[in-house]
């Protein structure tokens, strides 16, 4: 994390904005910008951006048009893939059947999808266990292993979960039954007894690809199966799996659970959204599914990284946290268009659904935080009672997070045993934190991402774990509150408020986790128009002094510092606006909008 001491000087002088930050304007060297302008016909803005980002001339071809063939490292250099991928060939070669047991959310979705095309494809015959998170939880157990033995299954493969099972896995080992683990969730060693465990964020591997999510793990994971079947001369008489054809699997993945997008991930997010190509209508290219449920969910034009976060991924995630996974299992790995469109639609009534019991409990949760001190606390917020649904505890923390400028914990207790579910500030690495809680036992068990964890608890056991978070963290979090700022990618005129300005733009995407999407300001506009929409949002007109015009709107900013300033802005007073520039689909055309993420006074 940047020091304070080293920041330039604020942008525009901004040192507290409505939304309590300063604004930093990214730096980028002015000769470089110019030579990219010149050798390679770029747009200005965009040239600004790359090179802001790092991006030179002799890498500015490579990174605007990445091959997947220059990025793809041997995945060897994961540990344990050689021997994971010599089992699962073995497994293939025999005519086993294979067991996969995933996990409920996107990425383990999407992973065990992925892998069940795959023996699909090759005619090899597997189960997919996918737990009910109400009845069976997080996580590998015995029963459902049971299961897939009783159906045959003479090899197991985990998907996004198995890294730290070490009953199960023990108990599994104890029967003799062989378990491959593709997961990415932190651990420690020793780790569990497996017949392998591919994991890039195991203590000993050296393959540098923390990136991956579960779903990229399995990509790199089948990279070496057919390597490995090949060099067996397996594929002499057979057709070879086409893994490039699931890209936009891996992508959706890596999207949902939000991954740095650097580097191999960038590239991977990006060749499955061209894969995708656009959401203009239903018929297209991509897998079937995610194009389905898209278009359910209202999404249009060029496949985005945000169509995956904001509109698939929370529709598939609805499956298992209201309904069952299997039904975004079943969406993503079926090849009937009007089986697709029937999922689909159910995957979107279980999303309104979830989203009802979410603002119930988030209501809940937040009087609780605003008893904690809301804003004004930088210890780790932590919120707990009786009965809110389990399946929807991971959103709220979000959402709190957001509100509080906290990393927040949500658990949902029944009777005397609780669940939670956090999310975490940059900077603070809350899941470590958690795993560090459950090795001294101040609670039953957890862990996760730096940014994402969550954990199991007994009511006895909820003071002490907040006393141990706070004497942990509290430091940690202060500073990261004190070094967030907002870093803005340059200033623009209502005039550069254009489709085609983004389409400039996109050539730096796709943006996410790791690669954020540019924001600029807009200096010194007037509101001519404002109206609060579904009480929530703000649409407003924006005016700069030279009469010209653009559409902007604020979403969720209804009742907090930015609402509050735009809303008081109807007096004439002229603001500085940062956002992002996004194409306006109701207008149609060339038409764009900017979007609203903060605000200052100008002076």
């Amino acid at each position: 994390m940047m020091d304070v001491t080293a920041r330039p000087d604020p942008f525009l002088n901004i040192t507290q904005s409505a939304n309590g930050r300063s604004w930093y304007r990214k730096e980028a060297d002015a000769r470089l910008v110019q030579t990219l302008v010149q050798q390679m016909d770029m747009h200005p803005i965009l040239a600004e951006v790359l090179a802001a980002r790092g991006v030179t001339l002799d890498n500015a071809g490579p990174y605007l048009r990445p091959s997947l063939k220059d990025n793809l490292v041997d995945p060897s250099t994961l540990a344990d893939m050689n021997k994971a991928a010599d089992r699962i060939a073995d497994a293939i070669e025999a005519g086993e059947t294979i067991g996969i047991f995933g996990d409920y959310d996107v990425d383990g979705t999407t992973s065990t999808a992925i892998l069940s095309r795959y023996f699909t494809a090759l005619g090899a015959p597997h189960h997919v266990h996918l737990p009910d998170r109400l009845s069976e939880g997080y996580g590998p157990n015995i029963e459902a292993f049971e299961g897939l033995v009783e159906r045959s299954a003479s090899l197991i493969l985990t998907a996004d979960c198995g890294a730290t099972a070490y009953d199960v896995l023990g108990a599994a080992a104890d029967r003799g039954w062989p378990v491959i683990v593709l997961d990415h969730h932190l651990m420690e060693l020793p780790a569990p007894p497996a017949h392998a465990i591919v994991n890039p964020n195991r203590p000993d591997d050296l393959s540098g690809l923390h990136n991956l999510s579960a779903g990229g793990v399995v990509f790199m994971t089948l990279v070496a199966v057919n390597r490995t079947l090949r060099q067996r001369g397996y594929f002499t008489a057979r057709t070879e799996p086409n893994l490039l054809a699931w890209l936009d699997l891996v992508a959706l993945s890596l999207v949902c659970d939000v991954m740095p997008l650097k580097g191999l991930t960038r590239v991977m997010v990006r060749q499955g959204l061209n894969l995708l190509k656009d959401f203009d209508g239903a018929e297209g290219a991509g897998n079937l599914g995610i194009r389905a449920l898209a278009v359910e969910a209202g999404a249009k034009g060029k496949a985005q990284a945000s169509h995956f976060g904001f509109q698939v991924g929370p529709r598939i995630n609805a499956a298992g946290r209201i309904g069952h996974a299997k039904i975004a299992f079943d969406l993503l790995t079926t090849d009937d268009p009007a089986r697709a469109q029937a999922l689909a639609t159910r995957l979107q009534a279980l999303n309104g659904t979830r989203q009802g019991v979410e603002k119930e409990v988030l209501d809940d949760a937040t009087q609780q935080g605003l008893q904690k001190g809301g804003r004004e606390q930088s210890a780790p917020l932590i919120v707990a009672a009786p009965g809110w649904h389990p399946g929807v505890i991971g959103i709220v923390a979000g959402r709190l997070k957001e509100k509080f400028d906290r990393p927040t914990i949500v658990i949902s207790f029944e009777g005397d045993e609780g669940k939670g579910s956090g999310r975490s500030l940059p900077g603070v690495d809350l899941g470590d934190a958690i795993g560090k809680a459950a090795a001294a036992g101040v609670i039953q068990g957890g862990g996760g991402h730096p940014m994402a964890a969550g954990l199991s608890l007994h009511r006895d056991q909820l003071e002490g774990f907040e006393a141990f978070l706070i004497e942990t963290l509290g430091d940690t979090v202060q500073t990261a509150r004190d070094n967030q700022a907002l870093w803005l990618d340059g200033l623009v005129s209502l005039g550069s408020i254009t489709r085609s300005f983004c389409e400039a733009l996109g050539g730096a995407g796709p943006f996410g986790n790791g690669n954020p999407e540019p924001r600029f300001v807009v200096d010194a506009v007037r509101l001519t128009y404002t109206k609060v929409l579904s009480d929530k949002h703000i649409s407003v007109t924006l005016q700069d002094k030279m009469g010209r015009t653009a559409r902007a709107i604020c979403f969720g900013c209804i009742g907090d510092g930015l609402g509050d300033m735009l809303l008081a802005a109807q007096d004439g007073r002229a603001l500085h606006l940062a956002g992002r520039i996004k194409p306006d689909d109701w207008r149609g055309g060339d038409a764009g909008q900017f979007q609203i993420e903060d605000a200052a006074w100008a002076s």
